[in-house]
């Protein structure tokens, strides 16, 4: 290792890749050699290059503000973050764990909607067992009873999901959110391998370290996509990605992975019915029929956009789904399974529907629609994490540690209010990596997201994501608020 290149480097109890005694890690070992030839200049130099490679590249992510969106690079880190195999195993392990629970609640909780009008408690399976309360269902703002006929029949509602981890200070590993909608970030995963290789070179050496190549998730996502496709559908599924063009803020995204995955990308003016009662779509002057469509703008926009022939999308695809002729990766509906309410039932659901323990740990956390968990935490906001509830609006999250008098005084009187569109966690002392900030190697908190796909058997895909927050001191990580990213290496 270049003495050099971590001179000063702070000790921080928590980090992946430096010890206390400022030796590299175990797991950033095989990064030794190489980083000892980059050197500091070599480190900036790389770091040059990553940028100049993704602004051609238009690596990118869009934000609005002030009613005008924005686009934002998506930095990349020019020191890679480096998990052990083993430890990915146990993290894919966890992951496939929490998608399949999440599936088995979707599936309660949209068949509840089609119980006999006579049976006396219609409720899903999981609140009559009292393991949730049905309030915690059906007065979730994520909750579309109209959702419930845009799945086939047994189609798992979430064919892709994204968990959101952090490895604590002691090395555990923590799920933090679960994404069931419109999980976003995959293409940014291999778009950074991509850049990596192109720009720096010099870590990628022959013979260099054996690394899990991000690029292997494309076939097992195709898959995944291709067991949405409906029972009816014969031989290979004709997938397409639909998208809402290049006003979504992962634009970038939608196009890098329909050429992975060599299919159509579409808009809501390519698609079409068919006779049938089926939809085709409108691709390099042609139409043909599709079996499965990657959805990847949000459920409230499907009503929003029109087809050709002036039809909402959602009527269109509603039907298609309901003649059999059409599957929907993601079925809308999914929010009431992953907003911030849900995920504290998280671990219930796993217990209830597998029968298992919990393999990823969970953050504490206080639904604050329920009286008695509110008067627990009533007089500790100072020191915990604020989250909205998805869906009903309000700010995003508030840590009570930085927050002024003022402040508090503040949130409290507006969770007083309305205590049901609030949780409360606590706060987490996650792990640090090196990143270049400012010429220099400093610590920075760094968080990590797992995509996986329910099948035809589950399967975490080895291209997670691993994003940065470069402020110092700072937890907050997404790339529209200035958090950067990673090249993530899975090493054994």
């Amino acid at each position: 290792m270049s003495a050099d290149l971590f001179a000063g480097y702070p000790a921080a109890h928590a980090d992946e890749a430096i010890d206390p005694d400022g030796r590299l890690t175990g797991a950033y070992a095989p990064l030794g050699p190489m980083l000892a030839r980059l050197g500091p200049a070599g480190l900036a130099a790389g770091a040059t290059a990553l940028a100049s490679e993704r602004r051609t590249r238009g690596v990118a992510v869009a934000g609005w503000a002030d009613g005008r969106q924005q686009l934002h690079p998506f930095p990349l880190d020019p020191l890679p973050r480096v998990i052990p195999l083993a430890e990915w195993t146990r993290v894919a392990a966890g992951v496939e764990q929490r998608h399949r629970a999440l599936n088995a609640f979707l599936a309660d909780a949209y068949r509840a909607a089609g119980r006999r009008r006579g049976d006396p408690d219609r409720a899903p399976d999981i609140v009559r067992a009292g393991e949730l309360p049905e309030w915690a269902v059906a007065h979730s703002p994520g909750h579309n009873p109209h959702a419930v006929g845009m799945a086939w029949p047994g189609q798992p509602r979430a064919a892709l999901a994204a968990t959101d981890l952090l490895r604590s200070a002691s090395g555990t590993w923590l799920a933090v959110k679960d994404s069931l909608q419109v999980p976003s970030g995959l293409g940014y995963a291999l778009a950074n391998r991509d850049s990596a290789r192109a720009a720096m070179p010099e870590l990628f050496p022959a013979g260099g370290p054996a690394h899990v190549d991000p690029w292997d998730a494309v076939p097992l996502l195709r898959a995944g996509l291709a067991a949405a496709a409906p029972p009816s559908c014969a031989g290979p599924p004709r997938i397409a990605v639909l998208s809402a063009g290049e006003t979504d803020s992962a634009w970038f995204e939608h196009r890098l992975l329909a050429d992975a995955l060599g299919v159509p990308l579409v808009r809501a003016a390519d698609v079409w019915p068919r006779i049938d009662g089926g939809v085709e779509v409108l691709a390099d002057g042609m139409r043909f029929g599709i079996d499965v469509l990657y959805r990847r703008f949000d459920d409230g926009a499907l009503g929003a956009y029109r087809t050709p022939i002036g039809q909402p999308v959602d009527v269109l695809l509603t039907e298609a789904v309901r003649a059999g002729l059409l599957g929907l990766a993601n079925v809308p509906g999914n929010a009431v399974a992953d907003d911030a309410a849900a995920y504290a039932w998280v671990p219930a659901m796993i217990s209830f529907y597998l029968g298992e323990e919990p393999l990823l740990g969970s953050v504490p956390t206080w639904v604050l629609a329920d009286p008695g968990q509110w008067a627990q935490v009533r007089d500790r906001l100072h020191e915990l994490v604020l989250k909205p509830v998805a869906g009903y609006g309000g700010r995003g999250a508030v840590f009570g540690p930085s927050c002024s008098a003022a402040e508090l005084a503040q949130m409290q009187a507006e969770v007083a209010a309305a205590p049901h569109r609030f949780v409360a966690q606590e706060l987490v002392d996650f792990s640090t990596a090196p990143t270049l900030v400012e010429g220099g190697l400093q610590p920075r908190h760094v968080d990590l997201r797992v995509f996986s796909v329910a099948g035809p058997t589950p399967r975490a895909l080895p291209a997670p994501l691993t994003r940065v927050a470069l402020g110092q001191g700072s937890l907050v990580t997404s790339a529209d608020r200035g958090g950067a990213s990673k090249d993530t290496w899975l090493l054994g």
